[in-house]
């Protein structure tokens, strides 16, 4: 970042330390069917908030991967699919959402008159707050909070904290594997591990250690594996029977995403996900030149330059044509 930038950026987290200093009771709240950087947001945030004095719901729309249940505070995710919270809040902290569609269900808690500080770093974010402290060269949202946390609350930092704001950087870096991996990423790694967190636990929990029920679904999976634009582009499939046949959850889907993008020569990998009769969730990973992060966004959806998704109607088949249109005048011949 040139100097300008970096002021603007210290001046939004002065304003966000400021937002959370004025309010006392809070709604936390990610994406739609949370990932490693939404939940560990979500519960740094928690234990800011609390150490703070502050009253604090962590809320959801869909089951967070259980893998992550060795975080501290994660038992206390409210999945607004199962529980329902008769109440509303007025201030409001949106961590790792790009778009407020992504809050699912979680919008009857917002108070009308709600004030939503809107921390992100996808570039695709709609700046739907009052207050948008959105950091599209962060590696996570953690990153941001992590800067937010150390510039104005340091003594708040402690080892629950850390782990969660650890995690979020290990998975959205693909454990320190992707191009978002830079210095400051490591350095904060580095710091982190000062406050106790164990790298290699935290690694084995969340990026490691799979359930035979996702071995059984990747079996399917796998099957589907098809290859377009002279290897270019690989798509697999999972449909709602290929999950009832594996014996698997949502939670299961995890990971088979990056499957095709492994694949030597593939330009654009995608897994189609039969979510519901007519809806299908849609994958993206690119290697190089494509930036899937404009095409998710031309489809409802949004993300990252390398990694994005969107929502399609329809079935899987429909879905895969309709993607493959999409890409016809974006692979490079």
């Amino acid at each position: 970042m040139n100097n300008n930038n970096v002021e603007a950026y210290q001046h939004m987290l002065e304003k966000a330390a400021q937002f959370i200093k004025d309010n006392d009771d809070f709604l936390v709240l990610a994406h739609l069917n949370p990932d490693g950087d939404a939940i560990g947001s979500s519960l740094a945030t928690m234990h800011l908030l609390r150490s703070l004095g502050k009253k604090v719901h962590v809320v959801n729309e869909g089951e967070c991967p259980k893998r992550f249940s060795f975080l501290p505070g994660f038992e206390e995710i409210i999945d607004l699919s199962k529980i329902s919270l008769n109440r509303s809040f007025s201030a409001v902290i949106s961590v790792d959402v790009a778009d407020e569609k992504r809050f699912g269900k979680i919008g009857s808690v917002i108070a009308d008159d709600a004030q939503i500080l809107n921390i992100d770093h996808h570039p695709t974010n709609t700046n739907f707050g009052v207050l948008n402290v959105i950091q599209p060269t962060a590696a996570s949202t953690t990153e941001i909070l992590f800067d937010l946390i150390t510039a104005h609350f340091s003594p708040q930092l402690d080892s629950p904290t850390a782990n969660a704001l650890y995690t979020g950087l290990l998975t959205d870096t693909g454990g320190f594997r992707y191009a978002n991996t830079k210095q400051s990423v490591l350095d904060m790694a580095a710091k982190l591990l000062g406050y106790g967190v164990q790298p290699d636990q935290i690694a084995d929990y969340a990026l490691e250690t799979v359930t035979a029920s996702h071995i059984e679904l990747l079996k399917y999976a796998l099957q589907s594996l098809s290859f377009h634009y002279e290897g270019q582009v690989a798509i697999i499939l999972v449909s709602q029977e290929d999950m009832k046949a594996a014996g698997a959850s949502k939670d299961d889907v995890d990971g088979i995403s990056s499957y095709p993008r492994k694949i030597e020569g593939v330009e654009v990998g995608a897994l189609f996900k039969e979510w519901s009769e007519g809806e299908v969730k849609v994958s993206l990973r690119s290697n190089k030149y494509v930036d899937v992060a404009l095409l998710a966004q031309r489809n409802g959806g949004g993300g990252h330059a390398k990694a994005s998704g969107y929502t399609f109607n329809g079935n899987l088949q429909a879905a895969k044509e309709d993607l493959l249109n999409q890409l016809k005048d974006i692979i490079q011949k």
